[in-house]
């Protein structure tokens, strides 16, 4: 599966930009070939709007490009802010309990060198993703890398904010030391409220 991250901060009007997602943009992603779901998350007091769209390949969702960049342009209008477009290939994802609007969200972009990846992946895999799991409330896991950059997005789902804060406060401060000893750099966590489903 291959991932499309179009993210919106500074945003000035999230619900508007809801509002034009379900309106505008997820039947126009329904029309595409390979289209295989999408939510949105948001961080009303940061203005952060996330929007993830899963694509069954690569050739996919590059053919949707052409498409979408027109409503991306007219979202960004209606929301506000500076956009950045991220395009991943999803390495794993483990699914207790499908996300839906109103769970919570944790997102930690990371970097590494892109000869490491399938060797990290194995490691989160065998240590990291067990101690994830074991924490209350957890609902999904999704990791997603840029094989040629080494760059990409954790994103962790949660029943509820506690459960969400809970787990990040546990398991910060070992996080930061597996992953200085496997090579990876991880960035700012961000804390979002999933405020939009749609998943095939």
């Amino acid at each position: 599966m291959f991932t499309r991250i179009v993210t919106f901060t500074g945003a000035t009007d999230i619900d508007a930009g809801m509002r034009y997602l379900q309106d505008t943009v997820a039947p126009l992603l329904r029309e595409q070939k390979g289209f295989r779901g999408v939510t949105a998350s948001a961080d009303r007091s940061g203005g952060v709007l996330g929007v993830l769209s899963l694509w069954e390949t690569e050739a996919d969702r590059d053919a949707s490009e052409s498409t979408l960049v027109k409503a991306r342009e007219e979202g960004q209008r209606v929301i506000g802010g500076a956009m950045t477009v991220e395009q991943f290939e999803e390495l794993l994802v483990e699914i207790d309990r499908p996300p839906t609007v109103g769970c919570s969200l944790l997102v930690r972009p990371i970097s590494m060198d892109p000869a490491k990846i399938d060797e990290n992946l194995g490691f989160f895999r065998r240590v990291v993703l067990p101690e994830i799991k074991a924490n209350p409330g957890f609902c999904a896991v999704r990791a997603m890398v840029n094989r040629q950059t080494g760059e990409g997005m954790v994103g962790t789902v949660w029943a509820d904010t506690a459960s969400m804060d809970a787990a990040a406060e546990a398991a910060e401060a070992r996080r930061q030391q597996q992953a200085a000893q496997q090579g990876v750099t991880l960035g700012e966590q961000t804390k979002r409220e999933i405020v939009f489903a749609d998943m095939r």
